[in-house]
């Protein structure tokens, strides 16, 4: 059994499947962290600095709402711990992890469509590849 684990999320439909296994391998005192990591644009000469700050507030506010989503499928008695970070979500996955002292991670396969499924395929492997502690990768359909 596992005493932390880390379980970044995307919002993508597989969250249930994610639940289970956190729910079958962590141990009975353990805590889970669901972190999101929102990415952050940056102003250009073709996009105004208060229209980037809209769209980064957005990327914030969908990534709070994907980590209570994912958070609020555990039951009450589960030591739930939410993180919303900006930045490079596998950088970002990474640190928490390091930082946080987990034992394991969480992560899926694939997540959303089109190419966010690219990307998330991407930030798994960076995650499997770089971690220093075991890494859960699910595979989802």
């Amino acid at each position: 059994m596992y005493k932390k684990i880390l379980l970044p999320t995307d919002g993508s439909t597989y969250a249930d499947q994610e639940v289970e296994r956190v729910e079958k391998l962590i141990a009975e005192d353990g805590e889970v962290i669901v972190l999101s990591v929102a990415g952050r644009l940056t102003s250009s000469a073709f996009q105004s600095r208060r229209k980037v700050k809209k769209v980064n507030e957005k990327l914030k506010k969908d990534a709070q709402k994907f980590v209570d989503n994912m958070a609020s499928k555990f039951d009450e008695d589960m030591n739930v711990t939410k993180m919303v970070l900006t930045g490079f979500p596998a950088e970002v996955i990474h640190d928490v992890a390091e930082k946080e002292g987990v034992d394991l991670i969480i992560i899926s396969a694939s997540g959303k469509s089109g190419i966010h499924r690219f990307v998330l395929g991407s930030v798994a492997e960076k995650v499997l590849k770089n971690s220093d502690v075991d890494v859960l990768l699910v595979h989802n359909d």
